[in-house]
């Protein structure tokens, strides 16, 4: 539609007759979605909603960067556990550990990162147990 409206017509007349044309032509037949329910129409109404929506499409977050870490950290001592070779939880919690060794240095915007580089020892420990049980 780039069609323009006419200077004497109403608004609510041009965009109806659009809309006529447009289903006489068969435009609206067989839309992706017909027929279905809206989704997330049961859901309660988000201002930011579309935000939301964009943000997990493209997996990104609008978390600080001191609370990513620590989400992180949590995830890396969960891989450890379940990892399954030491060396490979080794590997794991060292890489987590240089993160969390360079926002102690260099604290990063947001709130306090809160973390000390996790003991190598206790973590295997902890995957030994964890592996045993």
């Amino acid at each position: 539609m780039t069609e323009r409206k006419p200077a004497g017509a109403g608004w609510e007349t041009w965009v109806e007759r659009q809309i006529r044309e447009s289903m006489e032509r068969g435009e609206f037949d067989n839309l992706a979605g017909a027929g279905k329910p809206l989704p997330d129409a049961n859901q309660p109404y988000e201002e930011m909603w579309w935000l939301n929506r964009k943000l997990a499409e493209e997996q990104l977050t609008n978390l600080p960067p001191s609370l990513i870490l620590r989400r992180d950290a949590e995830t890396a001592y969960d891989a450890a556990l379940a990892a399954p070779t030491e060396a490979q939880a080794r590997a794991i919690i060292e890489a987590i550990n240089v993160r969390i060794a360079a926002a102690i240095r260099n604290p990063p915007p947001g709130p306090g990162v809160n973390l000390v580089p996790f003991s190598v020892r206790k973590v295997l420990k902890a995957r030994r147990s964890h592996q045993a049980g």
